[in-house]
This record gives C-alpha cells, sequence and structure tokens, in this order.
C-alpha cells in the first residue's frame, strides 16, 4: 500500500556514508590525504554526520585499511559526528581507540548475506554484539544497529518482516537508539517501505529509523518520497553515488547525496547542506575516482541553472 505524501518532515538529517559504503566497493584505493580532501569538500557543504568508515579486517576490505587514521585527523572538527562500522567486539575496541562518536553494529537479515559479509551466521552476529554493548557501557559512544538485505536478499529473494524485526527487537534490547535499515542491492520498492516502516514504528518505537537505499533500480528517490510520506526523517546517501556492497551481486551505487539534498530542497524540507558546494565534493570525487559517477545533479546542475543562449548552437531552417 503506498501513502500519498502530505506532510512530510520539515528537516531531514542525512548521514553521508560515501567515505565508507561508498569507496570499500571501488577498484580505485584513495590515500588517507584523499580521503581528507573529500571530507573537508563535504563539511564545507554542510555535512555534519559521517559513517566515515568500517574497522573490519584490512584483508577483507583493503579500501578502509587505514579506519584509525581517518578517524583521528577528523576527530577534533567542530561540531562533526562520527559514526564507524564495527562487525565484532575486536573491531569496537579499535573505534573506540580511534575516537568515533557511535559504532554501528551490523548484520543481514538474510543468512546467506551474513555468511558472505562477515563469516558468521546472523544468531552468532547478535550473540558477539552482546559484547560489543556491555564494552561501551559507560564509554560515551553511542550504539546504533544496521540491518542489511533489510529488504530482499540478492541469494534468499524476498526477506520476511518478521526477520527484521527480530532483529530490531535485539537492538533495542542492547541500547541501541537508531537503526539503519540497508537496501543492500537495490530490492526496496515503495509497498515494502510501507510495510517494513510502519511494522517497525509499532514493534520496536524506541528505534529511530534511518533508510539507507541504493539506486540499483533507479527507484531510490521513490523510495525516499515513502519513506518522508511515513514520516522518515533520516537518510543515509552517497555523494556522487558512489557505494555497492562487495559481498553482494550486483550492489551499485547508493542514491547520490547531491541528488537526495536537490529533491529535499525543492520540496522545501531543510537539511542544512549547499547544493552548489555538494555538486563540488562530487566533482573532486570523481575527479580521485578517474571516472563519471552516476549521480545527475552534478551533471545537470540545479534546476534554476542556467546556461548561456550564444553558446547553444540555433537550429536551421523551419524546420515541419
Amino acid at each position: 500500500m503506498l501513502v500519498a505524501p502530505e506532510a512530510p518532515p520539515r528537516r531531514v538529517h542525512i548521514t553521508e556514508v560515501g567515505l565508507r559504503d561508498g569507496l570499500q566497493n571501488e577498484p580505485v584505493v584513495l590515500a588517507t590525504e584523499q580521503k581528507l580532501a573529500l571530507a573537508r569538500a563535504l563539511i564545507a557543504a554542510g555535512v555534519r554526520e559521517f559513517e566515515v568508515t568500517s574497522f573490519v579486517s584490512p584483508r577483507a576490505v583493503p579500501a578502509l585499511s587505514d579506519a584509525a587514521e581517518l578517524v583521528a585527523a577528523l576527530r577534533d572538527t567542530p561540531g562533526l559526528h562520527l559514526s564507524a562500522l564495527v562487525p565484532n567486539l575486536r573491531g569496537a575496541e579499535r573505534a573506540l581507540e580511534a575516537g568515533v562518536d557511535s559504532v554501528v553494529l551490523f548484520v543481514s537479515a538474510s543468512e546467506s548475506h551474513n555468511a558472505k559479509n562477515v563469516n558468521r551466521s546472523v544468531e552468532a552476529s547478535l550473540a558477539g554484539f552482546e559484547q560489543v554493548a556491555r564494552r561501551l557501557e559507560g564509554s560515551g559512544v553511542a550504539l546504533r544497529g544496521a540491518i542489511a538485505t533489510a529488504f530482499g536478499c540478492p541469494f534468499e529473494g524476498n526477506v520476511p518482516v518478521q526477520a527484521v524485526e527480530d532483529i530490531a527487537r535485539r537492538f533495542a534490547g542492547l541500547g541501541a537508539t537508531h537503526l539503519s535499515l540497508g537496501d543492500t542491492t537495490g530490492m526496496a520498492t515503495p509497498p515494502l517501505v510501507t510495510e517494513r516502516v510502519r511494522h517497525l514504528h509499532q514493534a520496536a518505537p524506541e528505534l529511530a529509523l534511518t533508510l539507507h537505499f541504493h539506486n540499483t533500480r533507479g527507484i531510490g528517490l521513490a523510495n525516499v518520497m515513502q519513506g518522508l510520506a511515513l514520516g522518515v526523517d533520516r537518510y543515509e546517501s552517497s555523494i556522487g553515488g558512489l557505494g555497492g556492497c562487495p559481498f553482494a551481486p550486483g550492489a551499485s551505487g547508493n542514491i547520490a547525496s547531491e541528488d537526495l539534498a536537490y529533491l529535499l530542497g525543492e520540496m522545501g524540507i531543510d537539511t542544512g547542506l549547499e547544493l552548489e558546494r555538494l555538486i563540488d565534493a562530487s566533482r573532486l570525487a570523481s575527479e580521485l575516482m578517474g571516472r563519471s559517477l552516476p549521480a545527475q545533479v552534478s551533471r545537470a546542475g540545479p534546476r534554476l541553472a542556467l546556461s548561456d543562449g550564444d553558446s547553444v548552437p540555433t537550429a536551421e531552417g523551419r524546420g515541419t
């Protein structure tokens, strides 16, 4: 069932995941200084919330092997909230030592993807999270949860909403305050968004939901519209549309930060982001990656970005 957007949130919080999800699956591995240059461009555009890296095995994800150095270089920047994904207690220890503001524990809603992603069963992952939660007590570092394949699995197909609820309840029991629903391979649709969000609003109302869409099948922003209609005011996006999961076939890029900011701005929704500077950051990302990125607004510009008529050829003849 679709929901007509009548009164979307007046303010939306956008977490930039380009430095983590955006880079983990790219063949080009950026140096730490290059990542910092991109981070500074994003900060200049108004970005204040970053999922900045992941404390996973450097052998599994070489692009994120500088996680500690990156956090250390950014953690004293005023006004930033730096979160990092961690798969287990060892990753959490490294994240705490580096100085993150929040730790994001992630698990897949499907057994097959969790086995590919972290080489564990879902239950083994959740059991290990209890150690992390105890370690975070009194540290001042917040605990957040993330569920991958929350809208479908590339190996198993449909994922029951009950599986998502069961994991959400476990996160709530661990003391998590936020929960991100990850559309790992772009399998979300507006009806699925409605089903999952409504279900979790009832089953785990203490969790603030964040929606993380990929644009694999071209409806990432349509899913955002549906989330807005349901009152969801937190989204994750990646500059330029970078991204994808190295352990999921067909997991192309996230929704682009500049495309999302453009959509929300045209709806009169405040994000605190400056679109022109986001476009500058996207162009820097494209330059660093050595290729064009899939974002639309970076190529076309804002709606009222006008062209010089004298530079455009005029058609010859009268036409038909």
